[in-house]
């Protein structure tokens, strides 16, 4: 039976200094451009991180709620039953339906959707060629964002949004 909802929750996580993030199993969906994403045809699901600033206890002048850009995530994605797995980097997505920017990327699942899959999470702050840090920032938080960090899920269940349709 389909969902009616467009997108499930695999797992919620705040960052500190105050970065929320999101992941999410979403229907999949035809995206541009082409050459960098599955084609709607092979995919089973849109795998999804939103990472937003927090709406409370941020730095000052953060926007809360803001996207927190330049940030590279992947995802291993393993089938519990065979050990089989796929390895995918996100990318920034936009949208106009729930999201707006988020990182993203289409998939084809290494078995049956009726199996449990483990989805690891590997976040990687901005390089130093990516983004300038202001003294004040440095002072208060340090040389970066973030440090690198990982979040791993065990029995996800993708049955529901590969049988669901954005149609």
């Amino acid at each position: 039976m389909p969902t009616d909802s467009l997108e499930l929750v695999i797992g919620e996580e705040r960052i500190e200094p105050g970065v929320i993030a999101i992941f999410e199993e979403a229907v999949k969906d035809h995206i541009q451009p082409e050459s960098l994403h599955l084609t709607e045809a092979l995919t089973h699901v849109h795998i999804e991180a939103r990472l937003n600033w927090d709406e409370e206890k941020i730095p000052e002048a953060t926007p809360g709620g803001g996207y927190v850009p330049y940030l590279h995530i992947t995802a291993i994605v393993t089938n519990q039953n065979t050990g089989l797995w796929t390895y995918i980097d996100l990318l920034p997505n936009l949208n106009l339906e729930i999201d707006n920017f988020h990182y993203a990327r289409n998939i084809s699942l290494p078995g049956s959707s009726e199996n449990l899959y483990t989805v690891q999470f590997n976040i990687v702050p901005p390089a130093d060629v990516e983004r300038g840090l202001h003294k004040d920032w440095v002072n208060k938080f340090g040389q970066g964002l973030f440090q690198e960090i990982g979040f791993k899920y065990s029995d996800v269940d993708f049955s529901e949004i590969v049988s669901a349709s954005r149609r």
